[in-house]
Protein backbone atom coordinates (compact mmCIF):
# COMPACT_ATOMS: atom_id res chain seq x y z
CA UNK A 1 0.00 0.00 0.00
CA UNK A 2 1.41 3.57 -1.35
CA UNK A 3 1.67 6.03 1.78
CA UNK A 4 -1.05 8.52 -0.54
CA UNK A 5 -3.00 6.00 -0.45
CA UNK A 6 -2.85 4.81 3.63
CA UNK A 7 -2.90 8.75 4.39
CA UNK A 8 -6.31 8.83 2.22
CA UNK A 9 -7.76 6.11 4.49
CA UNK A 10 -6.87 7.91 7.39
CA UNK A 11 -8.42 10.72 6.60
CA UNK A 12 -11.72 8.87 6.01
CA UNK A 13 -11.19 6.84 9.38
CA UNK A 14 -10.78 10.08 11.31
CA UNK A 15 -13.48 11.81 10.07
CA UNK A 16 -16.00 8.79 10.11
CA UNK A 17 -14.93 8.18 13.47
CA UNK A 18 -15.75 11.42 13.93
CA UNK A 19 -19.06 11.41 13.05
CA UNK A 20 -19.85 8.24 13.92
CA UNK A 21 -18.90 9.79 17.82
CA UNK A 22 -21.48 12.93 17.16
CA UNK A 23 -24.31 10.59 16.13
CA UNK A 24 -24.51 7.89 18.08
CA UNK A 25 -27.23 7.42 20.14
CA UNK A 26 -25.89 5.38 23.14
CA UNK A 27 -23.32 7.30 25.35
CA UNK A 28 -21.41 4.40 25.94
CA UNK A 29 -20.98 3.95 22.33
CA UNK A 30 -19.70 7.46 21.51
CA UNK A 31 -16.97 7.35 23.94
CA UNK A 32 -15.71 4.47 22.89
CA UNK A 33 -15.49 5.93 19.42
CA UNK A 34 -14.33 9.12 20.52
CA UNK A 35 -11.53 6.74 22.06
CA UNK A 36 -10.68 5.19 18.96
CA UNK A 37 -11.37 8.44 17.12
CA UNK A 38 -7.96 9.98 19.80
CA UNK A 39 -5.75 6.92 18.54
CA UNK A 40 -6.29 7.72 14.58
CA UNK A 41 -5.36 10.97 15.52
CA UNK A 42 -2.39 9.77 17.36
CA UNK A 43 -1.66 7.93 13.96
CA UNK A 44 -2.07 11.02 12.12
CA UNK A 45 0.33 13.37 14.36
CA UNK A 46 2.97 10.03 13.35
CA UNK A 47 2.40 10.13 9.90
CA UNK A 48 3.36 13.86 10.60
CA UNK A 49 6.08 12.94 11.69
CA UNK A 50 5.20 14.67 15.43
CA UNK A 51 5.85 11.81 17.61
CA UNK A 52 6.28 13.18 20.52
CA UNK A 53 2.77 14.85 19.99
CA UNK A 54 1.41 11.47 19.11
CA UNK A 55 2.23 10.02 22.08
CA UNK A 56 0.54 12.85 24.32
CA UNK A 57 -2.86 12.64 22.11
CA UNK A 58 -3.07 9.02 22.94
CA UNK A 59 -2.23 9.46 26.19
CA UNK A 60 -4.44 12.33 27.54
CA UNK A 61 -7.17 12.02 24.10
CA UNK A 62 -7.76 8.37 24.11
CA UNK A 63 -6.15 7.48 27.97
CA UNK A 64 -7.22 9.79 30.80
CA UNK A 65 -9.80 11.37 29.03
CA UNK A 66 -11.33 8.46 27.44
CA UNK A 67 -11.27 7.03 31.43
CA UNK A 68 -13.07 10.68 32.42
CA UNK A 69 -15.71 10.00 29.83
CA UNK A 70 -16.67 6.45 30.52
CA UNK A 71 -16.60 7.76 34.82
CA UNK A 72 -19.28 10.09 33.05
CA UNK A 73 -21.33 8.10 30.63
CA UNK A 74 -21.47 5.23 33.89
CA UNK A 75 -23.15 8.26 36.33
CA UNK A 76 -25.41 9.00 33.58
CA UNK A 77 -26.85 5.41 33.28
CA UNK A 78 -26.89 5.21 36.89
CA UNK A 79 -28.72 8.13 37.20
CA UNK A 80 -30.54 9.02 33.40
CA UNK A 81 -32.80 12.00 34.90
CA UNK A 82 -29.19 13.64 35.42
CA UNK A 83 -28.86 13.94 31.67
CA UNK A 84 -30.42 16.97 29.69
CA UNK A 85 -29.51 16.81 26.08
CA UNK A 86 -28.98 20.21 24.83
CA UNK A 87 -32.01 21.02 22.15
CA UNK A 88 -31.84 20.72 18.31
CA UNK A 89 -30.82 24.68 18.16
CA UNK A 90 -28.11 24.66 20.70
CA UNK A 91 -26.34 21.30 18.60
CA UNK A 92 -26.34 23.47 15.57
CA UNK A 93 -24.76 26.52 17.07
CA UNK A 94 -22.22 23.95 18.55
CA UNK A 95 -21.61 22.50 15.35
CA UNK A 96 -21.08 25.81 13.74
CA UNK A 97 -18.78 27.01 16.20
CA UNK A 98 -16.52 24.31 15.68
CA UNK A 99 -16.64 24.29 11.54
CA UNK A 100 -15.87 27.88 11.91
CA UNK A 101 -12.76 27.25 14.15
CA UNK A 102 -11.98 24.16 12.06
CA UNK A 103 -12.30 26.64 8.57
CA UNK A 104 -10.04 29.26 10.61
CA UNK A 105 -7.48 26.53 11.87
CA UNK A 106 -7.00 25.07 8.29
CA UNK A 107 -6.67 29.05 6.93
CA UNK A 108 -4.21 30.10 9.19
CA UNK A 109 -1.70 26.69 8.23
CA UNK A 110 -2.49 27.50 4.63
CA UNK A 111 -1.32 31.14 5.11
CA UNK A 112 1.87 30.31 7.10
CA UNK A 113 5.65 31.32 4.95
CA UNK A 114 7.01 29.00 3.21
CA UNK A 115 10.39 29.19 5.21
CA UNK A 116 9.33 29.89 8.61
CA UNK A 117 11.45 31.48 11.58
CA UNK A 118 13.07 28.89 13.83
CA UNK A 119 15.89 27.77 16.37
CA UNK A 120 15.98 24.40 15.44
CA UNK A 121 19.12 24.47 13.80
CA UNK A 122 20.77 26.08 16.75
CA UNK A 123 18.98 23.89 19.17
CA UNK A 124 20.33 20.67 17.03
CA UNK A 125 23.91 22.14 17.85
CA UNK A 126 23.47 22.85 21.51
CA UNK A 127 21.99 19.54 21.81
CA UNK A 128 25.03 17.54 22.57
CA UNK A 129 26.20 19.95 25.45
CA UNK A 130 23.32 18.46 27.47
CA UNK A 131 23.63 15.00 26.77
CA UNK A 132 20.00 14.09 25.59
CA UNK A 133 18.82 12.81 22.14
CA UNK A 134 15.59 14.21 22.20
CA UNK A 135 15.53 17.57 20.99
CA UNK A 136 11.69 18.02 22.39
CA UNK A 137 13.36 17.07 26.06
CA UNK A 138 16.50 19.61 25.61
CA UNK A 139 13.80 21.99 24.47
CA UNK A 140 11.87 21.56 28.02
CA UNK A 141 14.68 20.92 30.02
CA UNK A 142 17.73 23.08 29.16
CA UNK A 143 16.51 26.07 27.15
CA UNK A 144 12.84 26.63 28.68
CA UNK A 145 13.19 24.70 32.36
CA UNK A 146 11.75 27.89 33.83
CA UNK A 147 8.23 27.54 31.66
CA UNK A 148 8.37 23.39 32.43
CA UNK A 149 8.42 23.95 35.87
CA UNK A 150 5.48 26.17 36.22
CA UNK A 151 3.23 24.03 33.81
CA UNK A 152 3.84 21.78 36.50
CA UNK A 153 3.09 24.11 39.47
CA UNK A 154 -0.06 25.00 37.37
CA UNK A 155 -1.22 20.92 37.79
CA UNK A 156 -0.21 21.16 41.22
CA UNK A 157 -2.79 24.52 41.47
CA UNK A 158 -5.41 22.95 39.31
CA UNK A 159 -5.92 19.76 41.68
CA UNK A 160 -5.55 22.51 44.97
CA UNK A 161 -8.92 24.10 43.16
CA UNK A 162 -10.58 21.22 42.08
CA UNK A 163 -10.35 19.93 46.05
CA UNK A 164 -11.46 23.15 47.20
CA UNK A 165 -14.96 22.40 45.24
CA UNK A 166 -15.26 20.12 48.40
CA UNK A 167 -17.77 21.05 51.28
CA UNK A 168 -16.36 21.79 54.86
CA UNK A 169 -17.82 18.47 56.27
CA UNK A 170 -16.10 16.72 53.42
CA UNK A 171 -12.45 17.63 53.69
CA UNK A 172 -9.96 15.17 54.28
CA UNK A 173 -12.35 11.92 53.05
CA UNK A 174 -11.24 10.44 49.48
CA UNK A 175 -12.65 11.33 45.85
CA UNK A 176 -16.49 10.39 45.05
CA UNK A 177 -15.56 8.35 41.96
CA UNK A 178 -17.27 5.38 42.02
CA UNK A 179 -16.33 2.13 40.28
CA UNK A 180 -18.58 0.70 37.07
CA UNK A 181 -20.20 -2.39 38.61
CA UNK A 182 -19.76 -4.48 35.61
CA UNK A 183 -18.92 -8.00 37.93
CA UNK A 184 -19.30 -9.79 34.50
CA UNK A 185 -18.38 -7.09 32.05
CA UNK A 186 -15.08 -6.32 29.97
CA UNK A 187 -14.18 -3.56 32.30
CA UNK A 188 -12.81 -5.85 35.32
CA UNK A 189 -10.89 -7.74 32.59
CA UNK A 190 -8.78 -5.23 31.50
CA UNK A 191 -8.41 -3.63 34.56
CA UNK A 192 -6.60 -7.10 35.52
CA UNK A 193 -4.37 -7.29 32.23
CA UNK A 194 -3.73 -3.92 31.08
CA UNK A 195 -2.19 -1.99 34.53
CA UNK A 196 1.31 -4.43 34.21
CA UNK A 197 1.68 -3.47 30.51
CA UNK A 198 0.98 -0.02 31.23
CA UNK A 199 3.10 0.34 33.69
CA UNK A 200 5.56 -0.78 31.90
CA UNK A 201 5.31 1.38 29.15
CA UNK A 202 5.05 4.09 31.02
CA UNK A 203 7.97 3.77 32.80
CA UNK A 204 9.60 3.33 29.49
CA UNK A 205 8.47 6.62 28.08
CA UNK A 206 10.29 8.28 30.77
CA UNK A 207 13.33 6.44 30.90
CA UNK A 208 13.73 6.47 27.09
CA UNK A 209 12.43 10.34 27.14
CA UNK A 210 15.77 11.60 27.01
CA UNK A 211 16.86 10.16 23.95
CA UNK A 212 14.19 9.44 22.17
CA UNK A 213 10.14 10.70 21.71
CA UNK A 214 8.49 10.28 25.39
CA UNK A 215 9.26 11.66 29.02
CA UNK A 216 7.40 12.27 32.10
CA UNK A 217 4.07 13.87 31.09
CA UNK A 218 3.45 10.90 28.69
CA UNK A 219 4.50 8.39 30.73
CA UNK A 220 3.09 9.80 33.68
CA UNK A 221 -0.37 9.88 31.87
CA UNK A 222 -0.47 6.47 30.86
CA UNK A 223 0.20 5.09 34.89
CA UNK A 224 -3.03 7.87 35.57
CA UNK A 225 -4.87 6.00 32.93
CA UNK A 226 -4.08 2.38 34.15
CA UNK A 227 -4.81 3.73 38.08
CA UNK A 228 -8.42 5.25 37.11
CA UNK A 229 -9.05 1.61 34.98
CA UNK A 230 -8.32 0.15 38.06
CA UNK A 231 -10.39 2.11 40.26
CA UNK A 232 -13.34 2.73 37.91
CA UNK A 233 -13.46 -1.27 37.84
CA UNK A 234 -14.14 -1.39 41.72
CA UNK A 235 -10.21 -3.43 41.67
CA UNK A 236 -9.21 -0.12 44.24
CA UNK A 237 -10.23 2.79 46.04
CA UNK A 238 -8.58 6.72 45.94
CA UNK A 239 -7.12 7.21 49.46
CA UNK A 240 -7.76 10.20 51.72
CA UNK A 241 -6.74 13.65 50.46
CA UNK A 242 -5.39 13.82 53.58
CA UNK A 243 -2.40 10.59 53.36
CA UNK A 244 0.69 11.58 53.91
CA UNK A 245 1.80 9.33 50.86
CA UNK A 246 -0.33 11.01 48.55
CA UNK A 247 1.07 14.38 49.29
CA UNK A 248 4.10 13.50 49.38
CA UNK A 249 3.46 11.86 45.64
CA UNK A 250 1.65 14.99 44.99
CA UNK A 251 4.38 17.40 45.42
CA UNK A 252 7.37 15.17 44.57
CA UNK A 253 8.19 16.41 41.07
CA UNK A 254 8.01 20.51 41.78
CA UNK A 255 9.79 19.71 45.11
CA UNK A 256 12.54 17.90 43.44
CA UNK A 257 12.58 20.32 40.51
CA UNK A 258 13.27 23.18 42.76
CA UNK A 259 15.79 21.39 44.22
CA UNK A 260 18.14 20.68 41.23
CA UNK A 261 17.04 24.40 40.37
CA UNK A 262 18.61 25.58 43.01
CA UNK A 263 21.62 23.92 43.45
CA UNK A 264 22.30 25.29 39.91
CA UNK A 265 23.37 28.67 42.14
CA UNK A 266 26.45 26.63 43.75
CA UNK A 267 27.58 25.32 39.79
CA UNK A 268 27.79 27.20 37.44
CA UNK A 269 25.89 30.00 39.04
CA UNK A 270 22.60 30.28 37.81
CA UNK A 271 19.02 29.09 38.77
CA UNK A 272 18.02 25.73 36.80
CA UNK A 273 21.72 25.30 35.56
CA UNK A 274 22.90 21.93 35.47
CA UNK A 275 26.64 21.19 36.58
CA UNK A 276 29.11 20.20 32.74
CA UNK A 277 28.45 16.78 32.51
CA UNK A 278 25.87 16.16 34.86
CA UNK A 279 23.22 17.60 32.75
CA UNK A 280 21.19 14.58 31.47
CA UNK A 281 21.29 12.42 35.00
CA UNK A 282 19.71 15.01 37.01
CA UNK A 283 16.87 15.84 34.17
CA UNK A 284 16.33 12.12 34.31
CA UNK A 285 16.25 12.18 38.11
CA UNK A 286 13.28 15.67 37.48
CA UNK A 287 11.60 13.53 34.78
CA UNK A 288 11.55 10.43 37.49
CA UNK A 289 10.03 12.46 39.82
CA UNK A 290 7.41 14.38 37.93
CA UNK A 291 6.38 11.25 36.57
CA UNK A 292 5.16 10.34 40.11
CA UNK A 293 3.25 13.70 40.50
CA UNK A 294 1.90 13.82 37.18
CA UNK A 295 0.23 10.63 37.36
CA UNK A 296 -1.00 10.87 40.81
CA UNK A 297 -2.33 14.61 40.05
CA UNK A 298 -3.97 13.44 36.84
CA UNK A 299 -5.80 10.76 38.47
CA UNK A 300 -6.65 12.92 41.44
CA UNK A 301 -8.51 15.37 38.60
CA UNK A 302 -10.55 13.12 37.65
CA UNK A 303 -11.77 11.55 40.66
CA UNK A 304 -12.56 14.76 41.54
CA UNK A 305 -13.02 16.67 44.95
CA UNK A 306 -13.21 14.78 48.42
CA UNK A 307 -16.80 13.57 48.84
CA UNK A 308 -16.49 12.61 52.74
CA UNK A 309 -14.42 11.27 55.45
CA UNK A 310 -16.04 7.98 55.18
CA UNK A 311 -16.07 8.00 51.34
CA UNK A 312 -13.85 5.32 49.28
Amino acid sequence: MTQPVFDMMLIALVLAAGAWSILARSMMTAVIVFIVYGLLLALAWVRLGAVDVALTEAAIGSGVTGMLLISAAARFARDPAALRLPSLSSRALAALLASGVAVALGSLALLLPGDAPSLAAETMRALPESGLGNPVAGVLFVFRAFDTMLEKVVLLLALLGVWSLARDEAWGGAPALKPLVQPQGVLPLLARTLPPIGLTYGIYMTWAGADVPGGAFQGGTVLAAMWILVVLAGLAMFPKVTSPWLRWAVAAGPVVFLLIGFAGFLSPGLFLAYPEGYAKPLIVVMELALTLSIAVILGLLVAGPPAGREAR
